[in-house]
């Protein structure tokens, strides 16, 4: 398997549960070098989902900073994990379809979503080491 699929593959693999592997290996495998702006495509998908879990952890994290900031209940100690964590995951999955990817903006490579996943993703990262410190210095 060459390294171009590996979204593909990894995002079959994930969508095997519900049934949805097959068509999207095989959109994958038959994908035409001309991809019109709004077509889903593999690497499409995997930036987007990783840009939302970036952006689910940036709102996550700013929440467990307010959060430690005002010592209520935990100290925001599981938000800000869970920013970490959240982060962490997208910064990788935008680095990797950054890497993987053959051409710039509107290629279907998701260029665009990639970036976003990595700048979401270390923000989101930011957030949730700030949120753990302040929740762990005042606990």
């Amino acid at each position: 398997m060459s390294v171009r699929r590996l979204p593909a593959a990894v995002a079959a693999a994930l969508l095997g549960g519900i049934g949805l592997a097959a068509p999207a290996a095989a959109h994958a495998s038959a994908q035409s070098a001309e991809v019109g702006a709004y077509t889903l495509t593999a690497a499409r998908f995997w930036a987007t989902a990783a840009a939302l879990l970036a952006l689910a952890g940036v709102v996550i994290g700013r929440l467990a900073l307010a959060r430690s900031v005002r010592r209520i209940g935990d100290g925001g100690t599981k938000g800000a994990i869970t920013a970490l964590v959240a982060g962490l995951i997208a910064v990788v999955g935008g680095a990797l379809n950054l890497a993987v990817a053959d051409g710039g903006p509107g290629t279907g490579n998701g260029v665009v979503g990639g970036a976003a996943a990595l700048l979401l993703g270390l923000l989101a990262t930011v957030l949730g080491w700030l949120a753990l410190a302040r929740s762990r210095r005042t606990g």
